[in-house]
């Protein structure tokens, strides 16, 4: 598929952490469909309790607030390994097909010797590659008007 003559590409984005020996090279997709993992943790769903005079509605106890907030952590854990999968990250503990290990892959980057501010700046790729922010929508406008503002020069004849 194209737009404007563009082929549509997901949204990659790269980080480049120095190191002595060879710069670690880190890269994030977007991640393009959640099926996998609504499939394998589907969201909790709240107890219905019935009210007085027969009315339903869902009964949001502790114990539901906290298993919604696992699968939370949990979904969020694995849009992070997901996301991360071009880097090519051979993993000790978190594969992408064991749920249970999804949440240990922060502390295995840390074990592995990166230090908590590295595994912030990747965490924000992967945030960067999965959400769209407002500086990076002003540049791509930004960008995209320039072209059109040389096209029209070059039409005209004028020289740019």
């Amino acid at each position: 598929m194209k737009i404007g003559g563009v082929p549509v590409t997901k949204c990659e984005e790269v980080l480049v952490l120095p190191r002595i020996n060879g710069d670690l090279v880190f890269k994030a997709s977007a991640v393009e469909s959640m099926e996998y993992f609504e499939e394998v943790c589907p969201k909790p769903k709240a107890p219905i309790r019935t009210m007085a005079g027969g009315r339903k509605e869902e009964h949001l106890s502790d114990d539901f607030i906290k298993s919604l907030e696992g699968w939370s952590e949990k979904r969020y854990a694995y849009i992070c390994v997901k996301s991360l999968e071009p880097s090519n990250i051979e993993w000790d503990e978190v594969s992408i097909k064991k749920p249970s290990t999804w949440s240990k892959w922060t502390t295995e980057l840390i074990s592995a010797g990166l230090s908590d501010v590295e595994v912030n700046r990747i965490q924000a790729l992967v945030l960067d590659a999965n959400s769209l922010n407002e500086a990076k929508l002003k540049e791509a406008r930004e960008a995209f008007l320039l072209g059109q503002g040389q096209e029209a020069e070059e039409s005209s004849g004028r020289p740019t």
